[in-house]
Order: C-alpha cells, then sequence, then structure tokens
C-alpha cells in the first residue's frame, strides 16, 4: 500500500509541474511568436499521371492512389486510374507529396513530388508498375497485406499476418474476423445467423458436410492464408448460405523449383504440426501439405435442471467428462499447362479425426416417477474422408478473359459415432448396458461448366450450368425407451437422396466509370426421396421443388477511397444431413436428439447498404441490412410420452431482421488498432409443437484487436471477443467471451512464436435456458480455458509462383452445428 500511495504521490507532483510547464510554453508562444506563425500564400493546382504494367507496357486502369503530405501516414485524397492507366488530382495545396500506387498482383510503388506557386499543375509521367511476385535467387519477395481488406464483393481477414493465432484451429481465425462470430463449441455465425456455407480454396469439402465445428477444430490455422467473407454472393455461386460465404484459403504454393515449410506448434491445450512440399518444372508442377493436431484430455462438469410447470415435477443431473481430440489431413495436387490457353489441374485431399468423450453423471427424477440413476459413458466418434476435383481451363486468344471451364468432384465422408452407456438405476427396468451406434457414410459428385465472355473491358457476362448428386447412407443402432417397459432395440438404415440441378447468368458492367453492377440470375430444381429399410411406411420420395434466386448490387465509387453499395439477393438453405438424420441418440435419456427427415428449405430475401471511406487516418466500414426468412429451420425441444426431453428440428415459421455491423482501424506509428461488431434483431414468429409461439430480442458482438510492430522483424498481436446470447424462439444459447495475445520474431528463413489466451480464468462456464408454457430447462457446462503455446516456423526453396483454384463450388447446404442435435457426426453429451 505504502507503494501505491508513494506513486500517486509522486504521480501528482509530476502531473502539475508539467501543466504548469505547459501553460507557460503557451504563455510565451502567444506573447512572442516564433517562426512559423504566419502562413505564405498558396494555391491550388493538380497532379496527374499514367500507369503502365513495367513488362506488357499495358495500361492498368483501376489501380488505387493515395496522396499523402511528405513523410506522413494521413491520405489526405485517394483516385482509381481510369480504364486507360490515367489519373489525376485536382484542387491540391502547394507542397511536397508522397504518392503510393498499388494494385493487385502489383509491387506497391511510391513517388515524391513538389507542387508550387510557380508550378501548381505537375505532370508525373508514365509511372511503370511491377509484378508483385517474383523468381531471383531463392529469395522470397513479398508485400505485407493488411490484416483485414474490404473489397467491392467480399471482405478479406489475413490471417498469415496474426501472430496471436499461431498453434490454433480455424476457430480461432475465425473469431478474429469481422462479420464472423464463433462460440465456444465452434458453431460459425455471420451477422448472428449460422446459416453460413464453408468453401475451402473455393470449393466444397466434405468434411463440412454433417459437423462444421469439429471439422474447423482440425483445421490448424498455421494452414489458412486468408479468410474471405462474401455477403451478397453473385448468381455465379450456389445460392446456399442465406447468411453468406466463408471462403478459408490455405497456404497451398506451386513454385518453380522445389519450396516447403514446416510449422510446428505445443501448447497446454492444443499440439499441432504441418508440413508442405512443393515441386515445379516449367507448366508441370506438384503441390503437397499435411497435417496433424492433437487436443490435451480436457476435464469438465455438466449439470441439467428441468421442471414441468404442469406436476411440478424436477429432473436433474450432474457429472464430469473428459474429451480429447486427435486428427490430420493430407493433400496432393498436379497442374500441367499444355500451352498459354489449355490447362488441366486434379487434385485429392483426405482427412480424419477423433473425438472421444468418458464421463460419469448422476441424476434424480422427481416427477411422474422416481428415481436415482449413475451414467458412465464412454464415446468414440470418427469423422473421415477425401475430395477429389479435376479441372479443365480453355482460354481464348482473340479476346483477354475469355474462358471456358470444366470442373468434377467427387466427395465421401465418414461420420462414425459410438457410445457405450452402463446406467445403474434405482428402478431396475430402467438399467441398461448397451451401446448406441451410428454409423454414416455421404456420397457426392458434382459436375460443373463456367464460361466467361468479356464484350469489353467494362462489360462482362459469366453463365454456366452445375450438377449435384448426393446419396446419404445412415446405419444406426439404438433403442426406444417407454418409462413402464423399459428398452427396446431399435436396428435401422436410411437411404436420402438430394439432387440439384442448376443454371445461371451474371452481368457485370461499369457505367460512367464510376458505378460498377453486377446482376444476374440463378435457377436450381432440388429433387428429394428418403426410404427405410424397416420403417417403409415411413418413406417419400418425388419431391421437387424449382427456385428462381435474382441477385443486384450496385456500387459507386467516390474520391478519398470511399464506396457506397447496395445489394439484393435472395438465397435458399436446404437442410443438410445433420438435421434431416433420423437416428435416435438416446446416450443421455432423459435429454435425447432426433433429426427430421421432412424438413423442408428456408427462403432468404436479404436488402443490404454498405459504405466505407478514410478520414484522417481512420478506415471504416458498415453496412445495414434486413433479411427475411421464410420457413426458418430451428433445433426445437419437447417433451416426448415419457415426459422426458427430446431435441430436434422444425420449420418454425418466419423472422424479420435488420441488423447493423461496422468496423474501424486506426493506425498510429507502430500500432494499429481495430475495434466494431454486429447488432441484429431477432423476430420470429410461427408455430413450435403445434402451438403458436413468437419471440422478439436482438443479438450483438463487440470485439477489440490490434498489433504492436516492435521492429522490423518482431511484432505482437492482441485481440478480444464478445458475443451475446444466441437467440432461439423458445430461449438461449451459451454467451462466449476470449481473449488473448502473441507475440512473433521473424528470421531469414524461420521465425518463434508465443501466445497466451485467457490467462487469468483457468475455466469457463456456458448457459443454456429453454421456456415455454409447459416447462423450464437449464443446461450448463465447464471446461478449462487457460491456454499457452509455442509455435514455430520453417520454410526452404524458391517462393510462390501460381495460385490455382477448382471451379467446383458447392455452397447449398444448411450445415450443422455443433450440440445443436443428433445428425451423423454429431452426439448430444448429455451436457
Amino acid at each position: 500500500m505504502s507503494l501505491y500511495c508513494q506513486f500517486l504521490k509522486t504521480f501528482n507532483v509530476k502531473y502539475i509541474v508539467s501543466l504548469v510547464l505547459l501553460m507557460l510554453v503557451f504563455t510565451v508562444t502567444a506573447q512572442f511568436p516564433m517562426g512559423g506563425g504566419a502562413k505564405g500564400p498558396t494555391i491550388k493546382g493538380k497532379i496527374e499521371g499514367k500507369i503502365i504494367d513495367s513488362l506488357s507496357k499495358e495500361p492498368v486502369g483501376f489501380a488505387t492512389l493515395s496522396l499523402k503530405k511528405k513523410g506522413s501516414s494521413i491520405v489526405i485524397d485517394g483516385v482509381l486510374s481510369e480504364e486507360n492507366g490515367s489519373f489525376i488530382f485536382e484542387k491540391v495545396v502547394n507542397g511536397n507529396y508522397d504518392l503510393y500506387i498499388s494494385f493487385l498482383g502489383y509491387n506497391e510503388k511510391k513517388i515524391t513530388t513538389e507542387t508550387t506557386l510557380k508550378n501548381p499543375d505537375i505532370n508525373v509521367g508514365t509511372i511503370l508498375l511491377s509484378q508483385s511476385t517474383v523468381l531471383l535467387d531463392a529469395v522470397e519477395i513479398t508485400e505485407e497485406k493488411v490484416l483485414v481488406e474490404n473489397k467491392a464483393d467480399k471482405l478479406v481477414f489475413n490471417a498469415e499476418n496474426d501472430a496471436s493465432i499461431a498453434g490454433g484451429d480455424a476457430t480461432d481465425v475465425l473469431r478474429k474476423v469481422p462479420m464472423l462470430s464463433v462460440d465456444l463449441n465452434g458453431n460459425v455465425s455471420l451477422r448472428g445467423s449460422q446459416n453460413v456455407r464453408i468453401l475451402i480454396n473455393g470449393k466444397p469439402s466434405g468434411m463440412f458436410s454433417s459437423n462444421v465445428a469439429d471439422a474447423l477444430k482440425m483445421f490448424p490455422a498455421d494452414q489458412i492464408k486468408k479468410v474471405e467473407v462474401i455477403t451478397s454472393p453473385s448468381a455465379k455461386y450456389d445460392a446456399e448460405g442465406s447468411a453468406g460465404l466463408i471462403n478459408i484459403i490455405t497456404k497451398k504454393q506451386n513454385v518453380e523449383g522445389v519450396a516447403g515449410s514446416v510449422n510446428a506448434s505445443i501448447g497446454n491445450r492444443q499440439n499441432s504440426l504441418f508440413t508442405n512440399l512443393n515441386v515445379g518444372k516449367g507448366r508441370l508442377g506438384l503441390s503437397s501439405g499435411a497435417a496433424v493436431f492433437y487436443s490435451t484430455p480436457a476435464n469438465g462438469t455438466t449439470e441439467f435442471y428441468r421442471l414441468d410447470k404442469v406436476t411440478k415435477g424436477i429432473i436433474s443431473q450432474d457429472g464430469t467428462q473428459k474429451t480429447s481430440r486427435l486428427g490430420g489431413n493430407g493433400s496432393l495436387s498436379a497442374f500441367y499447362d499444355f500451352n498459354g490457353y489449355n490447362s488441366i489441374n486434379s487434385s485429392i485431399n483426405f482427412r480424419g479425426f477423433g473425438f472421444d468423450v468418458n464421463g460419469t453423471t448422476n441424476g434424480k427424477i422427481n416427477d411422474v416417477i422416481s428415481d436415482n440413476f449413475t451414467r458412465n459413458n464412454k464415446g468414440n466418434n470418427f469423422f473421415g474422408g477425401y475430395d477429389w476435383n479435376t479441372d479443365y481451363t480453355r482460354k481464348f486468344e482473340k479476346r483477354e478473359g475469355q474462358e471456358l471451364s470444366l470442373g468434377v468432384q467427387y466427395s465421401r465422408q465418414n461420420n462414425n459415432q459410438d457410445f457405450e452407456i452402463n446406467e445403474v438405476h434405482d428402478i431396475e427396468l430402467l438399467n441398461r448396458d448397451t451401446e448406441v451406434l451410428n454409423d454414416g457414410v455421404n456420397h457426392e459428385t458434382t459436375l460443373q461448366v463456367d464460361y466467361v465472355h468479356p464484350f469489353t473491358k467494362a462489360v462482362k457476362l459469366e453463365t454456366g450450368a452445375k450438377a449435384v448428386i448426393r446419396n446419404i447412407i445412415s446405419d444406426y443402432n439404438t433403442q426406444n425407451f417407454d418409462i413402464t417397459t423399459g428398452y427396446t432395440p431399435l436396428i435401422e438404415q436410411f437411404n436420402y437422396d438430394q439432387d440439384v440441378y442448376a443454371g445461371y447468368g451474371s452481368l457485370n458492367f461499369l457505367i460512367a466509370k464510376k458505378y460498377s453492377v453486377i446482376t444476374g440470375l440463378r435457377y436450381e430444381k432440388t429433387a428429394i426421396a428418403g426410404t427405410f429399410d424397416k420403417s417403409t411406411d415411413l418413406n417419400f420420395s418425388d419431391i421437387n421443388y424449382e427456385n428462381f434466386l435474382p441477385n443486384l448490387t450496385i456500387s459507386r465509387t467516390f474520391s478519398g477511397f470511399r464506396t457506397l453499395k447496395v445489394s439484393y439477393s435472395q438465397r435458399i438453405q436446404r437442410p443438410s444431413l445433420q438435421f434431416i438424420n433420423p437416428f435416435n441418440n438416446n446416450s443421455d435419456f432423459i435429454n435425447r436428439t432426433v433429426g427430421n427427415p421432412e424438413l423442408d428449405p428456408e427462403l432468404v430475401q436479404q436488402f443490404e447498404v454498405g459504405y466505407n471511406f478514410t478520414y484522417k487516418g481512420f478506415t471504416t466500414f458498415s453496412s445495414l441490412f434486413y433479411k427475411y426468412t421464410d420457413g426458418i429451420i430451428e433445433q426445437v425441444l419437447g417433451l416426448d410420452g415419457n415426459g422426458l426431453s427430446v431435441n430436434t428440428f422444425q420449420n418454425i415459421g418466419t423472422n424479420n431482421s435488420i441488423g447493423l455491423n461496422t468496423f474501424i482501424s486506426k493506425t498510429v506509428n507502430l500500432v494499429t488498432l481495430r475495434t466494431g461488431g454486429n447488432i441484429a434483431t431477432y423476430n420470429a414468429k410461427g408455430i413450435v409443437n403445434n402451438e403458436a409461439a413468437e419471440r422478439s430480442s436482438y443479438e450483438y458482438n463487440i470485439f477489440m484487436n490490434g498489433e504492436v510492430k516492435i521492429s522490423g522483424t518482431f511484432k505482437a498481436d492482441f485481440f478480444g471477443f464478445f458475443r451475446s446470447p444466441v437467440r432461439t424462439i423458445q430461449g438461449d444459447n451459451p454467451a462466449f467471451t476470449i481473449y488473448g495475445m502473441g507475440v512473433r520474431k521473424e528470421f531469414k528463413n524461420s521465425s518463434i512464436g508465443l501466445t497466451l489466451i485467457e490467462p487469468f480464468n483457468a475455466d469457463k462456464f456456458f448457459k443454456s435456458n429453454v421456456e415455454t408454457d409447459a416447462f423450464v430447462q437449464k443446461t450448463s457446462f465447464s471446461i478449462p480455458f487457460r491456454s499457452i503455446g509455442v509455435n514455430f516456423r520453417y520454410k526452404f526453396g524458391n517462393v510462390d509462383f501460381k495460385e490455382r483454384k477448382s471451379k467446383v463450388k458447392n455452397t447449398d447446404q444448411k450445415q450443422g452445428q455443433d450440440n445443436q442435435g443428433g445428425g451423423i457426426g454429431t452426439g448430444n453429451q448429455g451436457s
């Protein structure tokens, strides 16, 4: 306490002395003004010039030019170059200026110029821009991108520039992306909605066909180069993903020569190893990568409480459980350029992921019957599969940008859940020592053709067609339960077919060089059928529906890097595997889960207005949106004939949502700060468990992060995130908070980093609640959270030469969320 008081005294004395000195300086300055008190005459002129490619000597249109006072970091004006490469800054006050020129695929260039009273109009002449990636004696030359970029059709988060995510998984990366939020279980939301579609390098992956959360947890953060968020996709994208698309770009390289890297992370919670090797010679190239991820066993607690409002009966349970995760993935790709106009690209990606749970639960039933029980639960879950795709691309000699591409992809995903249950009850009839099994496989074949036809440099037509053939098989061995007779076996196989046929046309054009328009129409036809091996009376077939889905985006650019964007789109959200799988997961018999194969798709209409600008060093972009969803799919809780809880999915009705998201960034010397968030209303109305229901509420999240460049090779990052509870028509799912920091030191061919997550919280607790006219149910669970890790990276060989992406992009299913239901690949663990 004495040190604290001494500090305050010292601080007060220093503060008073500083204040007195400051007042004296102001007084002296006012009485005796120093040089520079009076400004000389000024005049406004202009700065103009032209930008061309250093190799081809062709004009570089639509390049970004920033004008700053010499030596300053504040942008005072900004323009885009015209189609012919020319540019002009008007009303420039005489002085010394730094002019920065940048464009995608080129190195940024800086030139210094001066306008004077005698020569206020300056023509800087022709400026040559060089391509941003070159080979020079195995030395890598790259430009460091800002962490967050706001482009015309998407937001980009450059994850490779963030030191605080080293050693983590994909969920740690997505939590840092503006507009996205990720809860404890790894469920991803865009503007509060979990109806997003996740792509890997622009194409779908079978790893997300059932459980997105678990798939993301086995994806090392060090594999991710950047994340793209697309809120208003054009017609060329699948209509699925009513909230939008998330495209994860990995650090895949194609090189001339040999290059590779090794990333290793060790920590008390997560450990990972990622390697890649790339070989290229002339027009042929090979790329490979492999990763393994291990999460150390974690001990947590679970609690469950339910009150029946009619009978006043109470069911409760609490327990402990230990979880661990082990996963890995690998990839191999090859490309060959037949000539400058014809090329082929093929790749295969495979993965495997295990999730084990061991727990003990003590429960009590004091309702229609009175019973005490103890349950030992051992769960072994495995998810694995592969994706293979091949693309052929044909470019045309006479028209630059004209392109025809053909693509084929096949995916297979296995999702196996095995639970060993041992329960001992006071009522012996309820005792059980059994297994609850569900083995599922998802087959998916895709054929796709796309064509791009540029009429001029300002007008481009994109069109194409696609077919997706899906077959899902779910074998399950479980039991039906009756509180008076006990358990009876239930062994069944469910076959589900979903075929989607689509065609689209999209037109991109400029008006008066400042208005950009993207408009299009997508047609999709869906055919669905489902059969049961034994319960044939539940079979269904010949379910078909057609959708015409338009989109329109208009953006207007202004000087000073200001852009206004207005968009409208219609999208569809089909239920995926987890939602429709009829597997009765009763590993927790008082809170079981079952899918609903009779779900209809959601239909969504969305309006959005976005605006971004830069002012005095502040960069900000915001958007206001309205979204109407018909046939919204939510998990709902009801009571079965035994008075026990059963979770399933229903098309509950409609939801009207109005929201705002914003992002602000400011750099001061070597420190960059970023903050922002999202807020949206939740107004759902419909039928739940055959009764009318409605709810009005709101959701929000807030984030702050930043970086400190201690030196050219040493930097630190920090972040914090808070998300409100997730609303449903029946209640709330847990809120979520996280904060952490990281430092990284770069060397010539390697780097080392340290990350720290939640240093002051050893454990965290998460609570959910559901309330209806019939009952109140509350659940809670806790897990260890404090985490520290060390990350090491080493790279060798030549630099990145070219990047290739598959043309196949399946984005057409509502994906599952962890701990949200009983689909293949997901189990309720009694929490």
